[in-house]
């Protein structure tokens, strides 16, 4: 009977052991946090709040998803952050110039996102070419960018927010809706496919994962890995701008101080959605649910009316215990392929 008793004990570890390594820290996280609040708020489940953390977490997917562009690459970019504020500071600034006041002032919305793009876009230019050309380690480098940067946001406002864009930029990607659901959310599902097709069906895609693996290797296999890192950070930035332009309308303002949160959780994101940091692994669709999961976390203590700062505790917490996990559950899968 014991030994029966042991032998169902060693093949539910085994199990448990399988599932570990094919699905990542992710759905374990994911089921904690249903079942942990489902129990202490009876509004957490509701279809409202829901769609709620989903609209809220879109600002996050898209950056993720930024953040993981670069990681792929055995990179990071610690100035998702001040990407998101320069791009929301110039594309009011440039609206505020060119609208009249009157009417729909959709040529002025049209050429103050091109102009917020072009920005984020020329931030990670710098970026890659720093890392890519330079050899100036990643996270250095997007570090210094993020204190130049944040610097002249803080110049150009002098710290003060940009107001009087036009009201149907913010009616429409702030606060529209399209059957039923925000245009954020479809902007952001658009994006997750395109991202997806991107990384998965196309030869940079490839590319991305072949550098992040083996920088080397990539090399003499003919990649000009340079061109391909730095056209990785600007891709990332570009992706970043474009979440940074669904903040500023949902917020009605260019606002120099935003973004401050958004390295670390963009990072927390793509480490609980299994992207490595040394480069090469991770899944777009993994990186997707890490960020809604972050904010349905954030969500649920909001509800459990847990405290910001607390807050930032266990967000903290949750990056250290998912690096160290998917660390763990890279040296099994590295013994069980020997």
């Amino acid at each position: 009977m014991e030994k029966q008793i042991d032998r169902i004990n060693f093949d539910l570890k085994q199990y448990i052991s399988a599932l570990f390594v094919r699905a990542g820290v992710l759905p374990w996280f994911l089921g904690i946090a249903l079942i942990t609040f489902s129990f202490a708020s009876d509004n957490f489940l509701t279809t409202n709040n829901i769609l709620g953390v989903a609209r809220h977490s879109t600002d996050l997917i898209l950056v993720a998803m930024a953040q993981m562009i670069v990681m792929l690459t055995a990179g990071l970019d610690f100035s998702v952050g001040v990407i998101l504020a320069m791009t929301s500071v110039v594309a009011s600034m440039t609206m505020v110039a060119l609208w009249s006041g009157y009417g729909s002032g959709w040529e002025a919305i049209t050429i103050g996102c091109l102009a917020g793009l072009f920005v984020g876009g020329s931030i990670g230019l710098v970026n890659g070419i720093g890392v890519a050309f330079f050899r100036v380690p990643p996270f250095i480098m997007t570090l210094g960018m993020s204190s130049i940067i944040f610097g002249l946001a803080l110049t150009i406002t002098g710290g003060i927010p940009v107001y009087g864009a036009p009201e149907s930029f913010t009616n429409i990607f702030g606060y529209g809706t399209l059957f039923g659901l925000s245009i954020t959310i479809w902007v952001t599902l658009f994006f997750i496919l395109l991202i997806y097709i991107f990384i998965n069906l196309t030869k940079m895609g490839r590319y991305f994962y072949a550098i992040g693996g083996n920088l080397r290797a990539a090399e003499l296999s003919g990649i000009n890995t340079r061109v391909y890192i730095v056209s990785a950070y600007v891709l990332s930035a570009l992706v970043t701008s474009i979440a940074a332009l669904l903040i500023t309308a949902r917020l009605e303002t260019g606002e120099p101080n935003i973004g401050a949160n958004y390295p670390l959780l963009s990072i927390a994101a793509c480490a609980i959605g299994g992207v490595s940091l040394l480069g090469g692994v991770g899944r777009v669709q993994n990186v997707v649910l890490g960020a809604f999961f972050i904010i349905l976390i954030q969500n649920g203590m909001n509800l459990m009316r847990v405290g910001s700062y607390l807050q930032m505790v266990v967000i903290g917490v949750l990056l250290i215990v998912a690096i160290g996990a998917e660390y763990f559950r890279q040296q099994m899968l590295s013994q069980a392929k020997i």
